[in-house]
């Protein structure tokens, strides 16, 4: 998730892109740069100054202020690197053969390999390795003249996510902007306008804002702002008026960036999935791109976390060994380092997932592994990082950065990679049908849609919390995936809220936890659709035996504990891979909002860090 600013008006350009950077700087900051086009000098062509930093904006300002460009139209970017490592070359903004058209990108092009080749083919040279670049090349192929109309014809030719700023130096009282799956706003000033990623970008400067919708293109001049779709048709966009005062833009409006996090869920699982998964349910992942053949060897599966990744873990040693029909094993990374296993001889996977990619304990895990003859991949978040370095190869999120010290997009993230490595590898050793794959692409490609489902019902879900922020201890049960997300929802509640809560088996209560509960020690019972969801209803039973409240989450039609738990939250019904992700978010507003009401730092838990880079 990169950030994206584009200015046209009276003022300078590079103060107000370089404020905003800044200000957008939580969206990446692998590299930044800027583009800004200089007024002439009498009788000269117009021209344009490119300032790029190879790290974080920081970096950039400095170059900046050595040598100011000055004009009136520029762009800026802040990357979090997606195609290629973060270098000055890959640094945004890119340009086309004729150093004419310049463009900064949010986004992913699925499709760049098949338009790069294309255009190579017709005589483009290419500088770098990201997908963007594809994008000032292909608008400088259909450009005869008409800026916008080339724009236009690019962009229809695009698959993936783009929010685009962009002008030509033909054009210089002209800039475009152009957004699908990724957001786009233009703020409206007092003769200047703004494109940006976010509000955040803007709101010191104006209050107006025009909001884009998919597949919309902005052209803004001295005389306004222009809104678009790709075929030309005039469209009247949504202004808004913003009330954000600065600290709250810096979180998009929400109360903390938990929230906001929580809230950008669907997306994370969408760009999860995206340009992975065929309609027949065949998998790719670009950068670890094994063949069927060397997959079909892999017949032993470790994964590697601490923490929330280490409940991914456990979801993905379910699933791959349900799916694909082999030996899985989900352990913490810190013990493991402390153990000797053996792996059998070119047949052992090892996969590590670190959010970070930093995880201290999880890159020794990951060296031990390799060491000990296992391949190795790391499903992580961050391009570049460690854990992406030192593997064999990696399986990014792409959720884009995430501040909250408690992991919530970044978690449905690495369970949609392990469903995909699972669907991988069930499909190259012949377990799987394709009818099979179609149901399960079905539910992945649905998912998007139900986790907005679950956030649309945050007020019912708060209006929960608050009852049960009373309780000094919790106890969360489960079985199978409900297992796992048990412990992870425990792990969430203890994190912010401070509040005790341990996660258990449903099988495990009565081999002990069970004496710990009174009408004072409520229990969260997973109890959607599975396998052993009879057994959790009489789990359930067991437990309203010794007055312990129960809230309960029920699938959609199931009336087997109504009148039985105190509460019943009831989820859609769904594959129960998918079900795993609906309760985890679920379980994240819970925790969030009883932390809400005890007044506690989201954002900031006491004694933890985002990132663990120490033993």
């Amino acid at each position: 998730m990169c950030g994206i600013i584009g200015y046209l008006g009276d003022q300078e350009a590079t103060p107000i892109l370089m404020e905003s950077l800044k200000r957008l700087e939580y969206r990446g900051y692998d590299s930044a740069g800027v583009a800004v086009l200089e007024m002439p000098a009498a009788g000269k062509a117009n021209h344009t100054s490119i300032t790029k930093s190879e790290a974080k904006v920081d970096m950039l300002i400095e170059k900046l202020k050595a040598n100011m460009p000055t004009g009136k139209l520029g762009i800026g970017h802040t990357r979090w690197a997606t195609h290629g490592k973060p270098t000055y070359v890959n640094a945004h903004p890119h340009t086309d053969c004729h150093n004419r058209i310049f463009v900064v990108h949010n986004g992913i092009i699925e499709n760049f390999a098949e338009l790069k080749a294309e255009l190579q083919a017709a005589g483009h040279e290419f500088t770098s390795d990201t997908d963007t670049e594809v994008v000032p090349h292909l608008i400088e192929a259909n450009y005869k003249g008409d800026f916008l109309s080339a724009v236009r014809a690019a962009l229809k030719r695009i698959r993936g996510a783009y929010a685009l700023a962009m002008f030509s130096t033909d054009d210089p009282e002209l800039l475009i902007g152009a957004r699908l799956n990724a957001p786009l706003v233009v703020g409206l000033g007092d003769h200047e306008y703004y494109i940006a990623s976010d509000i955040t970008a803007i709101i010191p400067y104006t209050k107006r804002v025009l909001v884009l919708g998919e597949g919309e293109v902005v052209a803004v001049t001295p005389l306004g702002a222009q809104v678009s779709t790709l075929d030309g048709v005039s469209v009247q966009p949504k202004l808004i008026h913003v009330d954000w005062d600065l600290s709250q833009a810096q979180k998009g409006g929400y109360r903390h960036f938990m929230l906001k996090e929580i809230h950008e869920s669907p997306e994370a699982v969408a760009n999860a999935m995206r340009g992975r998964l065929t309609d027949d349910g065949i998998v790719t992942f670009r950068e670890f791109d094994v063949p069927d053949e060397e997959m079909r060897r892999y017949r032993e599966v470790l994964l590697l976390g601490m923490g929330t990744s280490l409940h991914a873990a456990m979801v993905g040693e379910y699933i791959i060994e349900d799916w694909a029909g082999i030996p899985a094993k989900a352990m913490d990374a810190s013990e493991f380092r402390y153990r000797r296993p053996t792996f059998s001889e070119d047949g052992s996977l090892a996969v590590v997932l670190t959010q970070s990619g930093e995880t201290a304990d999880t890159l020794v895990g990951l060296h031990q592994a390799k060491q000990r003859g296992a391949r190795t991949v790391a499903v992580t978040n961050v391009v570049a990082s460690s854990a992406a370095r030192d593997a064999d190869g990696a399986i990014y999120l792409h959720s884009g950065p995430e501040i909250g010290v408690a992991s919530t997009k970044t978690l449905l993230a690495h369970l949609i990679s392990l469903y995909l490595l699972g669907l991988r590898m069930a499909t190259v050793h012949g377990r799987v049908s394709l009818e099979r794959r179609h149901e399960l692409v079905e539910s992945l490609r649905a998912l998007p849609d139900h986790v907005e489902g679950i956030v649309a019902r945050e007020n019912e879900i708060a209006k929960i919390a608050k009852k049960y922020s009373r309780y000094r201890n919790f106890m969360y049960t489960g079985r199978g995936l409900g297992y796992a997300i048990a412990l992870e929802g425990a792990i969430k509640l203890k994190e912010i809220s401070y509040i005790h809560a341990e996660g258990v088996t449903g099988g495990e209560l009565k081999h002990g936890p069970i004496a710990m509960l009174d009408e004072n020690f409520p229990v969260i019972a997973v109890c959607t659709s599975s396998a052993t969801k009879d057994k959790m209803v009489s789990n359930v039973h067991e437990i309203v035996a010794r007055s312990a409240p129960v809230l309960a989450l029920v699938t959609e039609g199931d009336h087997s504990l109504d009148g039985v738990a105190t509460d019943v939250f009831v989820m859609p019904a769904v594959e129960e891979a998918a079900g795993a992700i609906l309760n985890t978010v679920m379980l994240q507003l819970f925790a969030y909002h009883v932390a809400v009401e005890l007044g506690q730092d989201v954002d900031q838990p006491r004694n933890l860090a985002k990132s663990v880079t120490v033993e």
